[in-house]
C-alpha cells in the first residue's frame, strides 16, 4: 500500500494527524532507488506515520498544506538528483525533459528546491520543525562554490531555515532522530546524533572540533576555500572524523557532527527488504507515469560507497568511502520477487552500485582505524593492502542468472576496470563477458593524458589499454561481438589544449567516435569543483590550468569529436592555436583536410600514392567508415587488416 498523498488517504488509515510530512521534488516513487521512499519506509517501519507531499506547486501555499501539519516535523529533500543539475546542462542550458515528473514534463519543481520548499513551509506553518535531506542538502551542508551563479554561497541550513540537516544516506540518523523527537526532545536540543549539522550560538559544548575557516574567508580567499575543502576531505569517516565547525560571524555557526557508522549487512538488507510497492504512485498513470523507473524497476542495488576517489564525484562527500553490501540472501529474494510482476520480462537490468564489482572494504585496516587521509586505495597506484576479490560478487551473479524465468542478469552500473585488472583470477572477468553484457560495456577511462587523469584522480592510461586488450581478445574467444563504450570527459581541470589534442589522437588510432562526450560539470563537494573555483589542486595546494571559457572548452570538446562537421571550425582553430598545423592536411595521420584547397595542393605523404576521390587516402577513408559509437576499443593502432574486420562487425552490428 502506497503511503498517504491526501487528506482523503490519511481518513482512510483513521490517521488524524501524521508524525512525519515528507515533502520531495520528483514524483512519488515507492522503490528502493529513490531516497524519499527508503527514509519513509524505514520510518514506517518504526511506528510512525508518514504522509509525501511530491512535486508541490510552489508559488502559493495549497499543496504544502495539504495533509495539514505534522506532529514532529516536515522532511524535506530536493530529490534523487540535484535539482540544478536536474534543470540546467553543463553550459547552463535549460533542460526539456524530467523524468522524474509525470509526463517527463520539465518545470514541475523550482530551482534550488531543497531551500524554496522549506521556506515555503516556514511561510506557511510559522515555527514547525523543518529537517533537510538529501543529495542537494548533503552537499551543501557547509559554504560552498556555486557553479550555476558563479559565487561562494552560506550552508543551505542558513538559507532554507531549516533546523537540522541530515548528510548522507541518513537511515540510521533517520531513526535516531525520530526517537528522540517521539521522547520530548525538542528540535532545537537534538544536537547530539551523527550524520547532522544544526545552527549553534555557541561552541562552548562542542569538544574535539575543527575550526575551518570562517566563510567570509572562504567567499573572499581562495586559498582559504581550497584548505577548507581539504579538511573537510579529510574527515568523512566515520571512526577518524571530528566535529567541523563553520564561523558565520560573531555567535553564528554551522557544527558538523561525524557521519554516522556504515550500515552492516543486516542493517542493510533490512533497509531493502522493506514494504515497497517498487512503482510509481497509480495517480501518475493518467499523465504518463514515471519515465525514471523503467532502468530501476527490476535493477538491484547491492553495495553502497566507493574507494575509488574520482575527483570530480561527490560519493566520497555523501556515501563516503567504506563499502556497504547486501547479503547474498537479500539479493537473490529481491530478484525472486521480480518474477510475479507481470512486467517482467525475465531481464534483470543491473546488479551494482556506484561501482558495481566493489563488494566489500578496501583492506581490513580501515574497520578498525578508520580510511586513510592521506592515501587512496587505487590513485595513483593500488595500494599494497587492498584486498581484491570478486568471489562473492561471482558467486550473486550465478544465483539470479539460475533462477527460474530470469533469462539475462546485465551489469551496467559502472565497473572499476583498474581493480578487475588487479584481480589474479580471471573468474569474474571470463562470466561478465560470457553471460553479463548486453552488446555494450560501458567503462569510464575519462581520458588518456596522464596530466589530466592524475588531476581527475583516475587510473593511468596503460591500465586501460591492457583491459581493452584483454576485452577484444576475450570476445574473440567467445565469437561474441561485444563492444566497449567508453566515457570520455573534456575541461577537466588539468586538461590542456594539449591534452585534448592527445585524446583525439587516440581516438584516430583506434578508429573510434564517441557519440557522447561528458563537459566537467562543477557541482558542489568535489575536489575537481575546489580545482575549477580556485585553480588550486586542494591535495597539493599547487596552481592547477582550468579551462573556463566557453570558447576553450568548446574547442575541447570538439576535438574528441572531430569528425563531426560541425566541429571543423573550432578544431581547425584548436589545432592552430595549439601549433599543431601538421595534423591538418591529406595524411591519413591528420585529424582534419584543408578546405578551399588547391586543386594542384598535394600532401607530401601521398604524392606516390595512387589518386584517391576528392583527396581522401584509402586508410583515412576506412577511418570515416569505422565512425561508430559501436566501435570496438580494444588495441591502440589499428592495421588495415583488423580495421576491415572491425568495420565489417560493425556494420553487422548496424543491420
Amino acid at each position: 500500500m502506497f503511503l498517504p498523498i491526501s487528506k482523503f488517504d490519511m481518513e482512510q488509515r483513521g490517521i488524524h494527524q501524521l508524525d512525519f510530512i515528507l515533502v520531495t521534488g520528483d514524483a512519488y516513487v515507492d522503490h528502493p532507488s529513490f531516497g524519499a521512499a527508503i527514509i519513509a519506509r524505514v520510518l514506517e517501519r518504526d511506528g510512525f506515520t508518514v504522509g509525501i507531499i511530491a512535486q508541490p506547486d510552489w508559488r502559493n501555499h495549497k499543496d504544502i498544506m495539504a495533509l495539514g501539519a505534522p506532529k514532529h516535523a516536515f522532511l524535506v529533500t530536493g530529490g534523487n538528483i540535484d535539482s540544478m543539475v536536474n534543470h540546467y546542462s553543463v553550459t547552463k542550458k535549460r533542460r526539456k525533459e524530467d523524468v522524474y515528473t509525470p509526463g517527463d514534463v520539465a518545470g514541475k519543481r523550482p530551482d534550488r528546491a531543497t531551500i524554496v520548499y522549506a521556506n515555503l513551509i516556514r511561510q506557511a506553518f510559522g515555527d514547525v520543525s523543518i529537517i533537510i535531506g538529501g543529495i542537494e542538502a548533503s552537499l551543501r551542508r557547509m559554504g560552498h562554490y556555486d557553479y550555476w551563479s558563479d559565487q561562494v554561497k552560506r550552508s543551505i541550513l542558513l538559507d532554507s531555515q531549516a533546523d537540522l540537516l541530515l548528510y548522507g544516506m541518513a537511515e540510521k540518523s533517520m531513526t535516531e532522530l525520530a526517537q528522540a523527537l517521539e521522547s520530548g526532545i525538542h528540535i532545537k536540543d537534538i544536537t547530539f546524533i551523527k550524520g547532522t549539522c544544526f545552527r549553534a550560538t555557541t561552541l562552548e559544548s562542542i569538544e574535539d572540533k575543527i575550526v575551518l575557516p570562517s566563510f567570509k574567508s572562504i567567499k573572499t580567499s581562495k586559498e582559504d576555500y581550497a584548505k577548507s575543502f581539504s579538511l573537510q576531505s579529510q574527515n568523512t569517516d566515520a571512526i577518524t572524523a571530528k566535529v567541523l565547525v563553520e564561523t558565520y560571524g560573531d555567535r553564528e555557526y554551522i557544527v558538523q557532527l561525524p557521519p554516522q557508522a556504515p550500515l552492516t549487512e543486516s542493517e542493510f538488507d533490512s533497509v531493502y527488504g522493506l514494504n515497497y510497492e517498487r512503482t510509481y504512485h497509480p495517480s501518475y498513470e493518467k499523465l504518463g507515469g514515471i519515465s525514471a523507473i523503467k532502468e530501476v524497476k527490476f535493477s538491484i542495488i547491492s553495495n553502497r560507497g566507493c574507494y575509488g576517489a574520482c575527483n570530480f564525484c561527490a560519493l566520497t562527500f555523501h556515501q563516503g568511502r567504506v563499502m556497504q553490501a547486501r547479503s547474498v540472501k537479500s539479493i537473490v529474494r529481491e530478484a525472486e520477487s521480480f518474477v510475479d510482476d507481470k512486467d517482467f520480462k525475465g531481464y534483470i537490468h543491473d546488479v551494482g552500485g556506484p561501482t558495481a564489482n566493489f563488494r566489500k572494504p578496501s583492506c581490513q585496516k580501515q574497520l578498525k582505524y578508520g580510511v586513510c587521509k592521506e592515501k587512496q586505495c587505487l590513485f595513483p597506484e593500488k595500494c599494497e593492502n587492498l584486498d581484491v576479490d570478486h568471489t562473492e560478487y561471482v558467486e550473486i551473479l550465478r544465483k539470479l542468472r539460475n533462477i527460474p524465468k530470469v533469462k539475462k542478469v546485465f551489469v551496467r552500473s559502472g565497473i572499476r576496470f583498474d581493480y578487475l585488472m588487479h584481480d589474479k583470477d580471471p573468474t569474474f572477468f571470463n562470466e561478465l563477458c560470457e553471460h553479463h553484457i548486453s552488446g555494450q560495456l560501458k567503462v569510464a577511462p575519462e581520458h588518456v593524458d596522464h596530466e589530466a587523469l592524475s588531476y581527475m584522480g583516475k587510473p593511468d592510461h596503460g591500465i586501460y589499454e591492457r583491459f581493452t586488450k584483454r576485452y577484444e581478445n576475450k570476445n574473440t574467444q567467445l565469437d561474441k561481438k561485444q563492444f566497449l563504450v567508453p566515457y570520455l570527459m573534456s575541461s577537466h581541470p588539468g586538461s590542456t589544449l594539449q591534452s585534448a589534442i592527445k585524446l583525439a589522437l587516440y581516438l584516430r588510432d583506434i578508429g573510434h567516435q564517441p557519440q557522447q562526450v561528458q563537459d566537467f560539470y562543477p557541482t558542489p563537494a568535489t575536489a575537481s569543483t575546489t580545482m575549477y573555483y580556485t585553480g588550486l589542486d586542494p591535495r597539493t595546494m599547487k596552481p592547477v590550468f582550468v579551462p573556463k571559457k566557453a570558447k576553450d572548452k568548446a574547442m575541447q570538446r570538439a576535438l574528441i569529436q572531430y569528425k563531426k562537421p560541425q566541429n571543423y571550425e573550432l578544431v581547425k582553430e584548436a589545432l592552430l592555436l595549439a601549433g599543431r598545423e601538421d595534423l591538418i592536411g591529406f595524411d591519413r595521420d591528420c585529424l582534419i583536410r584543408p578546405r578551399q584547397e588547391s586543386k594542384h595542393f598535394v600532401s607530401k605523404n601521398v604524392q606516390n600514392e595512387p589518386a584517391k576521390k576528392e583527396g581522401t587516402s584509402s586508410n583515412h577513408k576506412s577511418s570515416l567508415k569505422s565512425n561508430s559509437k559501436n566501435s570496438s576499443i580494444g588495441h591502440t593502432k589499428t592495421n588495415p587488416k583488423q580495421k576491415r574486420k572491425t568495420i565489417r562487425n560493425v556494420h553487422k552490428k548496424k543491420k
